[in-house]
C-alpha cells in the first residue's frame, strides 16, 4: 500500500473543526448546540455585495489577472488610503483568502528549515501554513494574566538564530482578541530592523476595535518599507467568509515579484469572489457602526459571564471577536468533547475550541478555551448559562 508523506503526517488537525462529529451526533439526539468554536459571523453580508452577485451578467466567467482584477486592486488602493496606508496596485496580490496570502509570503521569503517567530497562542492554521512551506515556527509565550500583551524583547532575542527570517503577528489577535498598540508595534520594528527580519502582519480584523481604541498598521511604521508584509481579507470585515478573497501587500518589489510567480502557478484568484469583494468596498460606514456596537455588546456578555464563574478568568479584549478564557478544568480537549458527548442543560450544550490547538508548545492551553462571540446576545446569554452549569458538574473540575 503506498505511504503518506511526512508533511502530511505533520499537518495538524484543526482544533476548531475536529469536534464537529461530536457536535453532529449531539444534534442528532435533538440537543441544541451553541457554536462558539468558529469565527463564522452571523452578521448579514452588506447589501452592495449581495447585489453584485444578483446583477452579475458576464457571459463567461474568465480567469482574472494572476495578481487580481486591476479595477479591484485600484479600488483597494483607495480603501487603504482612507486608513492612512499608501500603496499602489502593483504592490497588491489578490489571493484566495488570507490563507493563500500567508502561504505566498512564507514561500517567497523563507527556505525549508528557516524559522518564523510567532507569539502564542496564535491562529492554529499558522502551524499548517508553516508545515506546508517547510518553515519552523518558534513560539514565544504571551500570558492570559496580562491579556496576552506582546512579550518583551528579551523573549524574541532568546529564540533568534541565523535561520530566523520573520516575525508574525495577528492584530487584532485571533484567538485572544488582543489589540497591539503603536508602542508595541514600534518594538517589533526595532527587532525586525536590528536582526534584518520580515514582519508579517495579519490584519484581517482591523475594523473590529472597541473601547475607543484605534488600529495601527505595520505598514504605517517608518523604516519597515522593505520588511513589512501585510495580510488582509474580506472574510470577517464584510461577513463573507465563503467569498475566499484576501490579499498580500508589500512595498518590497522583490518579494512581490517572487510572490507573483506563486500566484501565476495557481493561475488566478476566484473571479466571482473578486466581483463581490470589489462591490463590498462601497459598504456604507453605518454598516460598521452597527456591527461594532453589536460585537461590543456580545463581548461584554461573554466576558462578564465568565468572570462571574468561580475559578474562571477572561481578559477584556479590545479587538476581533474572540476571547481566550481560563476555566477550572483538567484538560480543555477532554472538556470540550465532554460538553458535546455527555452534557446538556435545558436541551442544549456549547461547542468551544480547546486552546491547546492555538499553542505550538506542548502542554500549553490545557485549562483554556477559545470562544468566538459570533452569536446574537440572547443566544450568548443562554450559552454562558449553559457553560456555567457545565462547570458545576464536569467530572474533571479542578476547583
Amino acid at each position: 500500500m503506498p505511504g503518506i508523506s511526512n508533511k502530511g503526517r505533520q499537518m495538524p488537525a484543526s482544533p476548531i473543526r475536529k469536534l464537529v462529529p461530536f457536535a453532529e451526533t449531539a444534534k442528532q439526539k435533538g440537543i441544541k448546540v451553541y457554536h462558539l468554536n468558529i469565527g463564522q459571523p452571523d452578521i448579514e453580508t452588506p447589501e452592495v455585495a449581495l447585489n453584485a452577485i444578483r446583477s452579475f451578467n458576464q457571459k463567461v466567467i474568465e480567469y482574472s489577472h494572476s495578481a487580481g482584477i486591476l479595477s479591484y486592486r485600484k479600488k483597494l488602493v483607495g480603501y487603504y488610503e482612507k486608513i492612512g496606508l499608501r500603496v499602489s496596485p502593483d504592490e497588491i496580490i489578490v489571493t484566495s483568502g488570507a490563507s493563500e496570502a500567508i502561504l505566498f509570503a512564507m514561500q517567497s521569503t523563507m527556505d525549508p528549515g528557516d524559522e518564523i517567530i510567532i507569539p502564542e497562542p496564535f491562529y492554529a492554521n499558522y502551524n499548517g501554513f508553516a508545515i506546508n512551506s517547510g518553515v519552523v515556527v518558534k513560539p514565544i509565550p504571551s500570558f492570559i494574566d496580562d491579556g496576552f500583551a506582546l512579550p518583551p524583547i528579551s523573549e524574541f532575542e532568546k529564540v533568534i538564530t541565523p535561520r530566523t527570517k520573520a516575525i508574525m503577528i495577528c492584530n487584532p489577535n485571533n484567538p485572544t482578541g488582543y489589540l497591539y498598540s503603536r508602542k508595541e508595534l514600534e518594538i517589533l520594528r526595532e527587532i525586525a530592523l536590528k536582526n534584518d527580519l520580515y514582519l508579517f502582519a495579519d490584519e484581517v480584523y482591523r475594523e473590529f476595535c472597541y473601547d475607543g481604541q484605534k488600529h495601527f498598521s505595520v505598514m504605517q511604521l517608518e523604516g519597515l518599507e522593505q520588511h513589512a508584509i501585510l495580510i488582509d481579507s474580506v472574510s470577517k470585515r464584510y461577513s463573507e467568509c465563503g467569498v475566499r478573497i484576501g490579499c498580500m501587500i508589500s512595498h518590497n518589489k522583490e518579494v512581490i515579484a517572487t510572490a507573483m510567480k506563486f500566484a501565476q502557478a495557481r493561475l488566478s484568484p476566484p473571479t466571482l469572489g473578486q466581483v463581490v469583494a470589489e462591490a463590498s468596498l462601497d459598504t456604507p460606514a453605518e454598516y460598521f457602526d452597527q456591527v461594532i456596537n453589536e460585537y461590543l455588546a456580545r463581548r461584554n456578555v461573554v466576558v462578564d459571564a465568565i468572570n462571574k464563574i468561580p475559578g474562571a478568568f477572561c481578559p477584556n479584549p479590545q479587538g476581533a471577536f474572540y476571547v481566550v478564557a481560563r476555566l477550572p478544568i483538567d484538560n480543555s480537549d477532554k472538556f470540550c468533547q465532554w460538553l458535546l458527548e455527555f452534557f446538556e442543560y435545558k436541551g442544549a450544550t456549547v461547542m468551544l475550541a480547546p486552546a491547546t490547538g492555538f499553542y505550538a508548545t506542548p502542554g500549553k492551553g490545557t485549562d483554556e478555551v477559545r470562544i468566538s462571540y459570533v452569536l446574537n446576545v440572547e443566544d450568548l446569554k443562554q450559552s454562558m448559562e449553559c457553560l456555567a452549569h457545565a462547570l458545576k458538574v464536569y467530572p474533571g473540575r479542578t476547583l
